[in-house]
């Protein structure tokens, strides 16, 4: 895209921005009576279409294929979004082989996804057909299809999925020339991994599995944060609070929901300057963001109301938004 292209995409784009949820709206819907008025809440505000009225996981699907749809009418190098979509994409992965093997069919377990979706994803894992995937996965889809097949190995599964994510995002993260692009990628890749060795540690984990789950990124040492997670918490949090995490170790101290909050806050933040910005891609890609941000956290509300969780709790759970 030239100059002129980027001023109209963008222009669009702020448009658009005005529509997105704040966080005042966020904090009326937590504090709605249950799903039923959250889901007419968002239909108020334009959310859904004409089929799918009532049903709330057809109005969040329905939200991701107009902001598909959009980034198609922008003109955007599908690549970009291709690499945005990747945590879904191998999630979609996990739940197909897990489905697969388990003979357990579980269609919300999967994210709407133009191509690889639940129907085809199960076809290809039912076929064998791991070359119909994108380069990127096929090896860790066979490995992990393989692993599951044999040992029932679940956990095996995930690990051999999450780190083949992380690498694909690295490696196509490192080749975009797009400044906030390869800053979301990172910023992605450090916060997954210290997801990965908390959970490690509190599971027991020893430093083999972590050095085999945590991906290299740029943000943080993984061999430091293999060796401090192998140890005890003490040693964990020293790590965090020493090597620009301190937030992230105050949030963990508080609640596992707090720190997955913190985590994706986090990455609004890295995102939120793009407001300034008006000849670039940076506002088209932080506003896509945005989106799946503000989708994610009434997914988060909807299930809150649904499963009666008090207000307070739901308030820890939900995200700052970009609008």
């Amino acid at each position: 895209m030239g100059d002129l292209d980027y001023v109209y995409a963008v222009a669009r784009i702020r448009v658009k921005e005005k529509s997105l949820l704040t966080d005042m709206d966020i904090s009326q819907m937590t504090a709605l009576p249950d799903a039923r008025a959250v889901l007419s809440y968002v239909e108020d505000r334009g959310w859904g279409d004409a089929e799918s009225s009532g049903d709330a996981d057809k109005v969040l699907a329905a939200e991701e294929k107009k902001t598909a749809d959009l980034m198609r009418e922008l003109k955007i190098d599908p690549s970009v979004f291709a690499l945005l979509s990747y945590p879904n994409l191998y999630h979609n992965l996990k739940a197909g082989i897990k489905e697969i093997c388990t003979s357990d069919p579980n269609a919300s377990a999967f994210y709407p996804m133009e191509r690889y979706g639940r129907e085809e994803m199960l076809r290809i894992l039912g076929e064998n057909d791991y070359k119909a995937l994108p380069a990127h996965m096929q090896k860790a889809a066979e490995e992990a299809h393989d692993v599951m097949l044999k040992t029932r190995d679940g956990q095996k599964c995930d690990v051999i999925i999450d780190r083949a994510c992380l690498d694909a995002m690295h490696e196509a993260g490192r080749k975009q020339k797009n400044a906030l692009l390869r800053d979301y990628v990172e910023s992605t890749i450090a916060v997954t991994d210290i997801k990965i060795a908390v959970r490690a540690l509190r599971t027991g984990k020893n430093i083999s599995f972590l050095k085999e789950a945590l991906a290299p990124c740029n943000e943080l040492d993984v061999r430091l944060l293999a060796i401090a997670a192998s140890e005890n918490e003490e040693a964990l949090m020293n790590y965090l609070e020493t090597h620009g995490f301190r937030e992230g170790a105050e949030a963990l101290k508080e609640s596992p929901s707090a720190f997955e909050r913190w985590c994706d806050n986090r990455l609004i933040a890295t995102i939120r300057p793009q407001k300034t910005n008006s000849v670039s891609m940076g506002p088209i890609i932080a506003y896509y963001l945005a989106r799946q941000n503000e989708i994610k956290t009434v997914r988060i509300i909807l299930t809150a109301k649904a499963n009666d969780f008090p207000e307070e709790t739901t308030r820890m759970r939900v995200r700052d938004m970009y609008g």
